[in-house]
């Protein structure tokens, strides 16, 4: 089956020139122990934005996972000029490339994306319904935004991997106003991914539906659908997820043990088929984190009587305040397991209807959770690390 992933073209400011001013030249060598290394850089969407603005100077790679920044044995692809991107164009697989470079043949452990500050709003986010402010990334602008993820670069040959930003995690609300970057970014080897693809009904897109590939409640990738309700959650590396979709005041619709294999699509959805998803009442759920300063991600997760877990909604608790707020359906959520015969049947879990784990994590302090009852009324949790 075809890739159903597609790369973005270049912003019109690069088209005219190179991409790339990097160590060893940005094409293939022919040269014994050497390789090429290409970088893309793609985006699950931004929970409450219209725009999410980075703008990438250039990539580093080391064979070290713990050189710091100024050590010897980095290679760099550095972009002619920096390219300003928003991350919300980068969605159901599409990819922008950042460029290419030749380098020694090996194992590498750490990357680095470099982010450019000489413009005000080169990093900046677009609220819904608000206007552009500035993004602060301070850590970025200087070393660089590091990540540990291990590739082999092979002599002679060319390794892709894509970093999959997932701006909905990284963007972190401040009680003035502003917004801070707190990065969530993943390194991909394109040569072992492969997507999962489907519909929603067209008539839910205007609920704001969210697809996502989960192991064990973990958000490994999401998406929303377009228009039409199509969606691709790709790149992903091979192996079986499970899909968890959700919306607004919809039932959440779960497809279990959808296996991905490499450089392949697996579709668990159709155009003439879409996945329904059936109208559902919503409570809330808030509360106060304390420090604010340890900018927590809450998350509303379901435990089906099978064990499986998944992840319904998540948002970031204010860095000033503390506080977070999320909207999460009431009716029991639909469960079914992948067949390649299309459609795959759900049906509703009436046990855990309502029923929550409010759960609390952030760097350098124990997970917390606890368990809420949201059937009939809304609920508040506060979590102190």
């Amino acid at each position: 089956m075809k890739h159903t992933w597609r790369k973005l073209p270049v912003a019109a400011s690069l088209a005219a020139a190179s991409l790339l001013s990097a160590c060893g030249g940005g094409g293939g060598s022919s040269a014994s122990g050497q390789g090429t290394l290409s970088v893309s850089l793609t985006d699950a969407p931004a929970c409450g934005f219209d725009q999410v603005n980075v703008t990438v100077s250039k990539v580093r790679v080391h064979k070290n996972a713990d050189a710091s920044e100024n050590d010897a044995g980095w290679s760099d692809i550095v972009l002619s000029q920096p390219a300003r991107i928003n991350l919300l164009d980068l969605t159901n697989g599409i990819m922008q490339t950042l460029g290419q470079t030749t380098l020694p043949a090996g194992h590498y452990t750490q990357i680095r994306l470099v982010l450019d500050g000489s413009d005000p709003l080169a990093n900046s986010v677009l609220p819904s319904g608000g206007t552009e402010v500035a993004l602060a990334t301070p850590s970025a602008l200087q070393s660089g935004i590091k990540l540990n993820g291990q590739f082999d670069v092979a002599a002679n040959s060319t390794t892709d991997i894509a970093l999959d930003f997932d701006a909905c995690k990284s963007v972190v609300k401040r009680g003035n106003g502003g917004y801070n970057l707190k990065p969530v970014i993943s390194m991909i080897p394109m040569v072992t991914s492969g997507a999962i693809n489907g519909y929603v009904d067209p008539a839910v897109v205007a609920s704001k539906p969210f697809v996502s590939a989960q192991i064990n409640g973990v958000i490994v990738k999401g998406t929303v659908p377009d228009s039409s309700g199509r969606f691709s959650l790709a790149p992903l590396v091979a192996g079986n997820y499970t899909v968890v979709i959700t919306a607004d005041a919809r039932v959440t619709d779960v497809i279990d043990s959808v296996p991905v294999s490499a450089r392949a699509g697996t579709d668990i959805s159709s155009s003439a088929a879409p996945i329904a998803m059936q109208p559902s009442a919503a409570n809330a759920v808030s509360g106060i984190v304390s420090p604010a300063s340890s900018q927590a991600l809450v998350s509303a997760t379901q435990t089906f009587d099978t064990g499986q877990k998944v992840t319904v909604k998540f948002v970031n608790a204010d860095v000033q305040s503390g506080a977070y707020s999320m909207s999460v359906p009431t009716a029991a959520p639909s469960l079914g397991r992948y067949s390649a015969t299309l459609p795959i049947s759900l049906a509703q879990q009436a046990p855990i209807a309502g029923k929550y784990a409010i759960e609390a994590a952030a760097s350098g302090y124990a997970g917390q959770s606890y368990l809420a009852d949201l059937l009939n009324t809304a609920a508040t949790v506060n979590f102190t690390f």
